[in-house]
């Protein structure tokens, strides 16, 4: 493997696995924590989160990663042959559609929505529970693909 993929297939699983890690750990503490809280508390919380998450660092990694499974993926498709290739366009499906495509389809307008919403407000409370019941179940889907892509882009750079 010449150096630019092996470099650009080192950092899709190093961001997928960051990514992986992150979304693991609202799966597992966050959001239990914030599910614990009172409604307008965990509301509030689950609000500001929401915007804070949209920065630099955080936006960086997880879209750079998924231009670089873009990449990968067609880069796979084209040398189908080539070792590892199978593993790639594995690893680009998984970021692509379970990671970046369950964030952008399922948890973007879920988190939308909750912005809208005043955390003081009594009726918020039911929509609050509903949010975190199926947040959390999306939030696994897109650990899992994460972790998998991982997994995958690192049996390619072994392949190759």
């Amino acid at each position: 493997m010449s150096r630019l993929p092996f470099v650009l297939t080192l950092a899709a699983a190093l961001g997928s696995g960051l990514i992986a890690g992150t979304f693991f750990a609202f799966s597992s503490f966050v959001m239990p924590a914030l599910a614990r809280l009172p409604a307008a508390q965990g509301m509030a919380a689950m609000q500001s989160i929401n915007l804070v998450v949209l920065n630099p660092l955080f936006l960086g990694v997880f879209l750079g990663t998924a231009l670089l499974a873009l990449g990968l993926g067609g880069t796979a498709f084209a040398q189908w042959t080539a070792p590892g290739s199978g593993w790639l366009l594995a690893g680009a499906a998984l970021y692509l559609l379970g990671t970046f495509g369950v964030t952008a389809g399922f948890h973007v307008p879920r988190n939308e929505a909750l912005a809208t919403l005043a955390p003081t407000d009594p009726a918020a409370a039911e929509a609050w529970t509903r949010y975190l019941r199926e947040w959390i179940v999306g939030n696994h889907v897109r650990t899992l693909a994460a972790l998998g892509a991982a997994a995958c882009f690192t049996l390619a750079l072994l392949r190759r």
